[in-house]
């Protein structure tokens, strides 16, 4: 991420995966899962799928990806999606696919009831992909309410990007999250000073894409990741940065009184705050808060990075699933799932 340091070591949010004879993670495993995913915003469980597990929801990814015909999704990094960059998009709510969904949220279940009720519904299941010459996004936090699944179902290299995450930034609650912007707290003031380097990575970045025949930069693609007038709030699209419609950050944020605030508390900020990529071996999930700082990196090598994801509505807010940041498959819109459906869908866990 430019010049932010970042750390590579998870191993302070890791819970090393152990079943019990229902193919439950342990009540020791489950606790200490519950209590990082609270306290920090997320945890990793090592070793949740086997490796023969985690090849079929690679077969599952790999299937719905080369699909010409499947659906895709309408929320972030839309202009890295267009020029093949990421591809984000919905999975079909077919058998294979949701008896993946379901073998994961028995392993996790202990963990997971802990935030979300049975009946809470399943806002999403996707497949997250990004190659090489994505965009690094910026530190954001997605719509409150949402505990969110990221399954590797292959290792996952630091310099594919993985996931960034800032612990300890979740919201207490969801009029704390509302205001969060708004607040000048030290977390938007260091999500501020993030965004402000990410910017010039990403800029840095495409300007020498222009020149890698490797990258197979189209025509148009540097224009409209820099100079688009359209919707996307991932990009260093300098229109919308200058004229303040990209919400995420554009020059509001950096205001005299912020500059003097980053600039003031520059020191508290680094002893308060750490960036954590993790970079998941095959088998891992994480589960993390989605009302926490977090960031998708850019993949900066030739192999895909890819995950099977999963969004699940917490028991804190209402039963309306939010519209924004989340493109649901229209077969899971037409028959929507709770958290009990799939854990009660087909036979023991194994």
């Amino acid at each position: 991420m430019a010049t932010l340091s970042v750390s590579h070591d998870t191993s302070d949010f890791e819970v090393a995966a152990v079943l019990d004879e229902t193919g439950q993670l342990t009540d020791v495993c489950a606790r200490k899962a519950y209590h990082l995913l609270d306290r920090q915003g997320f945890v990793i469980l090592t070793g949740l799928l086997s490796p023969r597990e985690a090849t079929e929801g690679l077969r599952i990814v790999c299937d719905t990806i080369d699909d010409p015909k499947r659906e895709r999704g309408s929320f972030a990094s839309n202009v890295d999606i267009e020029y093949g960059r990421r591809d984000f998009c919905p999975l079909p709510a077919n058998d294979d696919v949701m008896s993946f969904a379901a073998k994961l949220c028995r392993r996790a279940g202990k963990v997971l009831t802990g935030f979300c009720s049975r009946t809470r519904p399943v806002v999403e299941i996707s497949t997250l992909t990004s190659y090489r010459g994505s965009s690094h996004q910026y530190v954001h936090r997605d719509p409150y309410g949402i505990i969110c699944m990221f399954a590797a179902v292959d290792d996952i290299s630091p310099a594919q990007g993985g996931t960034v995450f800032v612990p300890g930034t979740q919201s207490e609650n969801q009029e704390a999250f509302d205001n969060a912007d708004r607040s000048g707290s030290p977390a938007t003031l260091f999500q501020t000073r993030c965004n402000m380097r990410i910017l010039r990575h990403n800029l840095t970045s495409l300007w020498r894409m222009r020149h890698d025949e490797r990258l197979g930069m189209k025509a148009k693609e540097f224009r409209d990741r820099v100079f688009s007038r359209r919707y996307d709030n991932h990009q260093p699209n300098l229109l919308r940065f200058f004229t303040g419609k990209n919400p995420v950050f554009d020059l509001s944020r950096l205001r005299p009184s912020a500059l003097w605030s980053l600039f003031r508390q520059r020191n508290r900020l680094n002893e308060t705050f750490r960036l954590v990529q993790a970079a998941p071996k095959k088998g891992a999930v994480i589960l993390y808060r989605s009302d926490m700082l977090h960031a998708g990196p850019d993949n900066k090598s030739d192999r895909p990075r890819l995950f099977f994801s999963m969004s699940i509505l917490r028991d804190d807010v209402s039963t309306d699933v939010p519209e924004e940041g989340y493109s649901p498959h229209s077969s899971l819109v037409q028959k929507p799932t709770t958290l009990g459906d799939l854990l009660d869908r087909g036979s023991a866990p194994t």
